[in-house]
């Protein structure tokens, strides 16, 4: 891997290029892309993927102290607890081997007998408002940390401070589209990574948001390159006021 901007440097320290900020909470989005913006391929994102993207998808984990993620997204790509690793020996010492997941769900249509909730090392996170039905909520608050945040959809500027509450302060979400979207209206977005796949993909896929408008004006901290993928890091302009 080799970084193409600002500067021309073989290898970089991936660590240090994903560094999260040290003085605040932090949020950042990690999508890959088609070049024409398909969020995936046959409904699912692992075909627009690489060796070099999985590799920085994995110190995206490890530098979180959390990951969200939409119901959608946990589904679609089934998503099972997060494994311990070696390599994060350093960059997570003084903190949980791994960062707990949180689901974000509406319905809280989930499956609670997964190995996502029987097994996680790091106890998952489920995200839901007043609506879900109380049932569920019952149930799903004996397989993990129940939180709600809104009343009749998930409020996710409550979701998040709910999360920031924990300690968990350096928030990693990885989707979907909608999550994404409704992240950036609510003006909650410090950060997108993005892989873009040299591929083209065409059809109905969405983009890596999808939904509820938003402009946020983004500055490039980086690009890396290796194998034709790009590897992009935007951080959020600051206002004026």
């Amino acid at each position: 891997m080799r970084r193409i901007y600002p500067d021309i440097q073989d290898n970089p320290d991936i660590v240090q290029a994903y560094a999260y900020p040290e003085d605040r909470p932090w949020l950042r989005l990690n999508m890959v892309a088609s070049v024409d913006g398909a969020a995936w391929l046959n409904g699912r994102s692992g075909p627009l993927s690489s060796k070099g993207d999985r590799r920085v998808f994995q110190t995206l984990r490890g530098l979180a102290d959390v990951i969200l993620a939409g119901a959608a997204t946990v589904r679609k790509e089934g998503y099972g607890p997060v494994p311990p690793r070696d390599s994060w020996a350093e960059i997570r010492e003084g903190r949980p081997e791994v960062p707990p997941i949180a689901v974000v769900t509406r319905s809280l249509s989930l499956d609670l007998d997964g190995e996502l909730f029987t097994d996680a090392p790091s106890r998952t996170i489920v995200i839901t408002c007043e609506s879900a039905p109380q049932e569920r909520r019952r149930l799903a608050a004996k397989y993990a940390d129940l939180v709600v945040a809104g009343d009749d959809g998930v409020d996710m500027p409550l979701a998040v401070a709910a999360l920031r509450e924990r300690g968990l302060t350096r928030v990693l979400c990885e989707g979907g589209p909608r999550i994404n979207a409704q992240l950036s209206a609510c003006g909650q977005v410090d950060e997108l990574c993005l892989t873009i796949s040299p591929l083209l993909v065409g059809g109905g896929a969405a983009r890596i948001q999808n939904g509820t408008p938003a402009q946020v004006g983004l500055r490039l901290g980086h690009v890396l390159e290796e194998d034709g993928v790009l590897f992009c890091k935007y951080t959020r302009e600051q206002s004026d006021d």
